[in-house]
C-alpha cells in the first residue's frame, strides 16, 4: 500500500533500486546532495545536478521539466553516504515563475522500477521560496527510509545549498542555473495519471524511462565517484561505464579509464549480528562512521537524537492531520441543514472521529515501533559510553584513570520528550567549549521548578556546576585544565565542598569585591596576553609564569559583589574568553540583574542556558520541539564526584613535582 507522507513523516523502503518521480505544474531544475551521518555535504562532487547529472547510484535529469525521473541505487552509493537529499528549485528566466507560492503544488512520488508506489508527498504550504527540500534517503542501523521534508527557501538555490554548507554555493547555484540555460531538454513521462478514487493507474507492461528518458529500468549509469584531480565537479559527466558481461550480473560502476582519487575511507564500524526474519537490525555500539570508536558513538547518540527527534515529529505531523481531517470532514458533512437533523449527522460525526481514531492509532503504532528500537540502541550504547560520555552511574567511573589527551565532546545532561520520557539522549558539546554556560537558578514554568523552594534551586544550580566542573577536570590531562571560582557572599560553600575539599581549585573561592576582581583582572590579562601572542604570531614570548592550559570561571550569586567595570570584564570573558581557553560557568537568576537592564542581554544571549531541575526550554527549530532537558548527578548516596576528583588531584601533584 502506498504511504501518502505528510511533512516529517517517515517510511521505510523496502527495495534500494528506486525512481523518484516529480509532478510539478511548471518546469523545475531538479537535483540531489549527497551527505555523511551528519548530513554534511562534502563539496560540490557529492552533488548530482543538470550540469554534472550522473554519480554513483545516483542520476537525474540535465533540463528542466514540469515532470522529472531520478533513477536511485541505494546499495551502488559510496559507503560514506548515509543521506540522499532531493532537491526542487525553479529555473532562472524572463517570463517564469519565480515562486512556488505561484504554481501548482509539487508532487513526489518514490516508486519501484515497475512503478509501483512506495511514498508520495505533496508540497503544500510553499510561498515566497523558490527552491525546496523535497525529501530524503537516509540509512540507520542498515535500514533506508524516506522522509517528507519540504523545507522551501526563499534565498533560492544559492540559499538552500549554503544552509547544508556546500561552500562557495552562490556560485555552484549559478553554475547549475546556466549549465540548465545551455543544456538540452529531454523529455520525460509524467507519472501516471489519477483516477477518479485517486488511485494511480498502474502500467505494469511499459517500462518506465529513467532520468534520461530513453534507457529501460535499470541501475543508473555512473561515473567515478570523485572527480580526477583538476577536473571541474560542475562539468560534463563521464562516459558510463561498459556493462557487465554477465547477464543479470552486478553492474560495474567504477569508471573504465579513471581511477579514484578519494582518501582511504576510515575503518568500518562494527556491524550488528544478524535478525530474525522481519525482525529490526540489533543495535551495537559504535555502529556509525568515525576513525575512533569515541567518534563513532558520538556519531551514533547524534544519529538517535534525530531519529527520536524526527519520528516524534511525524507522529505529532500525523495526529494534526488526523484532527484537521476529521474537521473538514464534519464541515462537509454538516454544511447542509437538513444533514444536521436526525441520524445523519450523527453517522458522518461517528464516522469522521472513527477515521480520526484510525490514523491517530496508526501514527501511534509506528511511533511506539521506532521507540522500542531506540530504546534497545540506548540499551546497548550506554554501557559501552567512555567516561566524558558517560553519566555518573556508568560503571566506567570505577575503573577512571586521568586521560592523556583531552576526548572530542562532553556530557552535560540528557534530553528526552514526553511521547516517551525514559527514553535519554545524552546531550553532549563538542570540546573544547565554544561558548560558556548559565546554569538558571530562577524559578522557570516547569513542573519541577515551580516545587523547588528558591533557595534549594540556587543550591541544587552549584551543584549543577561542581557536577560539571568536576566532568572537565576528569576528561583533561591533569596540567591543561584549572578552575576558579567567584563566591561573593560565600553563600555556596556547602556546595562546593566536592572542589575545594579534593585541592584541585587553583585558590579558594574568591569573596567579596575584592576578590571578584582580583580573579576577572587576572583572567582578563590572560586572555590579553594570549590574543596580542596570536595576533603577532609570538607565542613563545608569553611570560612563563602564565598558565596556558584551559581555565574555567564558576560565578555564583551573580550580580552580587559586581561593580560596573566587573560586569564589564565578565562581558569580556564570556565573549572572547572561549577562543583562548577562558570559559564561563555561571550560576544565575537573570531576575537577580534586573537593575541592569537591556545591558545584559548579550551576554545571556552568548551562553548556553541549563536548569539545575528537569525543565523543557531547549527549542528545537527544524522540527519544532521543546526538549526537556535534565542535568546529571550521581545516584543518591554515591561519593564518585569526590573520587574521581581524588584521583584528579593526585595526577596533579604528581605532574608538579
Amino acid at each position: 500500500m502506498t504511504a501518502e507522507l505528510v511533512r516529517g513523516q517517515n517510511h521505510t523502503l523496502p527495495q534500494t533500486r528506486l525512481e523518484i518521480r516529480v509532478s510539478a505544474g511548471s518546469p523545475v531544475v531538479a537535483g540531489a546532495t549527497l551527505g555523511d551521518e551528519r548530513g554534511t555535504v562534502h563539496g560540490a562532487e557529492w552533488i548530482v545536478h543538470p550540469g554534472s547529472p550522473q554519480l554513483p547510484g545516483l542520476e537525474v535529469s540535465r533540463q528542466a521539466a514540469a515532470d522529472h525521473r531520478l533513477a536511485v541505487d541505494l546499495d551502488a552509493l559510496p559507503d560514506a553516504v548515509h543521506r540522499v537529499t532531493v532537491l526542487l528549485a525553479l529555473p532562472l528566466g524572463t517570463g517564469r515563475p519565480v515562486t512556488f507560492g505561484s504554481v501548482a503544488a509539487p508532487f513526489v512520488a518514490v516508486t519501484g522500477l515497475d512503478g509501483t508506489e512506495i511514498a508520495t508527498f505533496t508540497l503544500t504550504g510553499l510561498d515566497a521560496e523558490s527552491a525546496v527540500t523535497a525529501l530524503e534517503l537516509y540509512r540507520r542501523q542498515g535500514v533506508w527510509k524516506v522522509r517528507a521534508v519540504g523545507q522551501g527557501y526563499a534565498a533560492g538555490l544559492a540559499g538552500m545549498l549554503a544552509d547544508q554548507g556546500v561552500a562557495r554555493a552562490a556560485e555552484l547555484a549559478a553554475s547549475i542555473q546556466e549549465a540548465v540555460v545551455s543544456g538540452l531538454a529531454r523529455s520525460v513521462a509524467p507519472p501516471p495519471p489519477r483516477t477518479p478514487d485517486g488511485e494511480r493507474v498502474r502500467h505494469p507492461s511499459r517500462p518506465a524511462p529513467s532520468a534520461g528518458g530513453g534507457r529501460p529500468p535499470g541501475p543508473p549509469v555512473t561515473g567515478d565517484r570523485h572527480p580526477a584531480p583538476g577536473s571541474d565537479p560542475l562539468g560534463e559527466p563521464s562516459p558510463a561505464p561498459a556493462a557487465d558481461p554477465t547477464p543479470g550480473g552486478p553492474v560495474n560502476y567504477a569508471h573504465p579509464r579513471r581511477q579514484t582519487s578519494a582518501p582511504p575511507p576510515p575503518p568500518p564500524p562494527p556491524t550488528a549480528p544478524p535478525a530474525a526474519p522481519g525482525q529490526p537490525a540489533r543495535p551495537v555500539a559504535g555502529d556509525a562512521t568515525g576513525w575512533s570508536m569515541d567518534e563513532r558513538l558520538y556519531n551514533q547518540i547524534w544519529g538517535m537524537f534525530e531519529d527520536l527527534a524526527r519520528a516524534v515529529a511525524a507522529y505529532r505531523s500525523a495526529v494534526d492531520f488526523a484532527e484537521s481531517r476529521m474537521d473538514q470532514e464534519l464541515d462537509r458533512a454538516l454544511s447542509d441543514p437538513r444533514s444536521r437533523i436526525g441520524g445523519a449527522g450523527d453517522r458522518a460525526r461517528e464516522a469522521a472521529r472513527a477515521k480520526r481514531d484510525e490514523l491517530t492509532t496508526r501514527a501511534r503504532e509506528a511511533l511506539d515501533r521506532d521507540l522500542v528500537q531506540l530504546a534497545a540502541e540506548c540499551a546497548v550504547v550506554e554501557p559501552a559510553l567512555p567516561a566524558a560520555y558517560a553519566g555518573w552511574d556508568n560503571p566506567v567511573w570505577h575503573g577512571y584513570r586521568v586521560p592523556m589527551e583531552i576526548p572530542m565532546a562532553l556530557r552535560i545532561g540528557d534530553l528526552h520528550l514526553p511521547e516517551r520520557a525514559d527514553l535519554r539522549i545524552p546531550l553532549l558539546v563538542r570540546l573544547p567549549l565554544e561558548r560558556g554556560i548559565w546554569i538558571d537558578s530562577g524559578r522557570t514554568a516547569s513542573e519541577a521548578s515551580a516545587s523547588t523552594d528558591g533557595d534549594e534551586l540556587r543550591r541544587l544550580g552549584v551543584e549543577t556546576a561542581v557536577a560539571l566542573a568536576a566532568r572537565l577536570l576528569a576528561v583533561y590531562p591533569a596540567d591543561e585544565f584549572s578552575v576558579h571560582v567567584i563566591d561573593p557572599a560565600g553563600s555556596a560553600a556547602a556546595a562546593l565542598a566536592p572542589l575545594t575539599g579534593s585541592g584541585v581549585l587553583t585558590g579558594p573561592p574568591a569573596a567579596g569585591a575584592r576578590g571578584v576582581a582580583s580573579v576577572l583582572a587576572h583572567l582578563t590579562r590572560r586572555v590579553d596576553l594570549v590574543q596580542m601572542a596570536i595576533r603577532a604570531g609570538a607565542a613563545d614570548s608569553l611570560p612563563p609564569d602564565l598558565d596556558t592550559g584551559e581555565q574555567l570561571l564558576i560565578v555564583n550569586d551573580f550580580p552580587h559583589g559586581f561593580d560596573d567595570r566587573a560586569v564589564t570584564q565578565l562581558r569580556y570573558l564570556a565573549d572572547e574568553g572561549p577562543a583562548v581557553g577562558v570559559h564561563l560557568l555561571m550560576v544565575a537568576d537573570r531576575e537577580d540583574a534586573r537593575a541592569y537592564g537591556p545591558v545584559l542581554d548579550p551576554l545571556w544571549r552568548s551562553l548556553l542556558r541549563i536548569t539545575p531541575v528537569a525543565d523543557d526550554h531547549l527549542a528545537d527549530p527544524w522540527v519544532g520541539h521543546a526538549w526537556t532537558y535534565e542535568p546529571l548527578r550521581a545516584p543518591q548516596g554515591s561519593r564518585v564526584v569526590e573520587q574521581v576528583l581524588a584521583l584528579v588531584a593526585a595526577a596533579r601533584r604528581v605532574g608538579y613535582r
